[in-house]
């Protein structure tokens, strides 16, 4: 997992850092809050930041606010890091878009639970986006069977997309996981079999 570090203070930028990729994750820093959203809106990859709340150029619940008013963004856990521990400051940075948050000066294992549910959260996200594809695709599976199909009135076959005509049945496999199990209804059998077994 790719997170990202924006914070001014070179100490506890590299102390973050230091904890981060002693656990295993990959880290790229930001000296200023401007530096952190380019990375943002252009890195791609980053699935978890670290903002520190003051910052020059743009502040932590500033980048939080950019980035939650462009859905594009949604997918991205970010967490405030901050020397408030007021009730009305957290709230402010929550508000703002961020998800979590962590207070100055920060202990190992919180930094490294708070981590790991974003983490968690994130692979949930991104589980459920691949569900709601699948599910997007089968429905427009579905979907191709509706409207008007055109069938020759004599033989059934179906005339397809490409203008080219088939049997029933193989245009229904191609366009669903319908399978066909072949008998004979009782009309056919008066018509075609009762006549020879007289």
């Amino acid at each position: 997992m790719k997170i990202l570090i924006a914070e001014d203070d070179n100490a506890s930028r590299r102390l973050l850092k230091l904890i981060l990729v002693n656990a295993g994750y990959e880290v790229i820093e930001a000296v200023d809050g401007a530096e952190a959203l380019n990375i943002l809106q252009t890195g791609g990859d980053i699935q978890l930041a670290i903002l520190d709340w003051l910052m020059p150029e743009y502040d932590g619940p500033q980048i939080c606010e950019i980035l939650r008013s462009d859905k594009k963004f949604d997918g991205i856990y970010l967490i405030l890091l901050t020397v408030q521990s007021r009730k009305e400051n957290l709230l402010e940075g929550l508000n703002a878009g961020a998800d979590d948050y962590l207070v100055k000066p920060c202990d190992r294992e919180v930094l490294l639970a708070r981590v790991n549910v974003g983490k968690r959260l994130v692979a949930l996200q991104q589980e459920l986006a691949n569900r709601v594809a699948e599910l997007e695709n089968a429905l427009e599976q579905v979907n191709k069977l509706h409207g008007l199909l055109p069938i020759c009135s004599y033989c059934k076959k179906i005339r397809n997309d490409s203008n080219y005509w088939q049997q029933l049945e193989d245009y229904i496999s191609l366009h669903s996981e319908a399978e066909f199990s072949h008998g004979i209804c009782p009309d056919c059998f008066t018509k075609h079999f009762e006549e020879e077994m007289k």
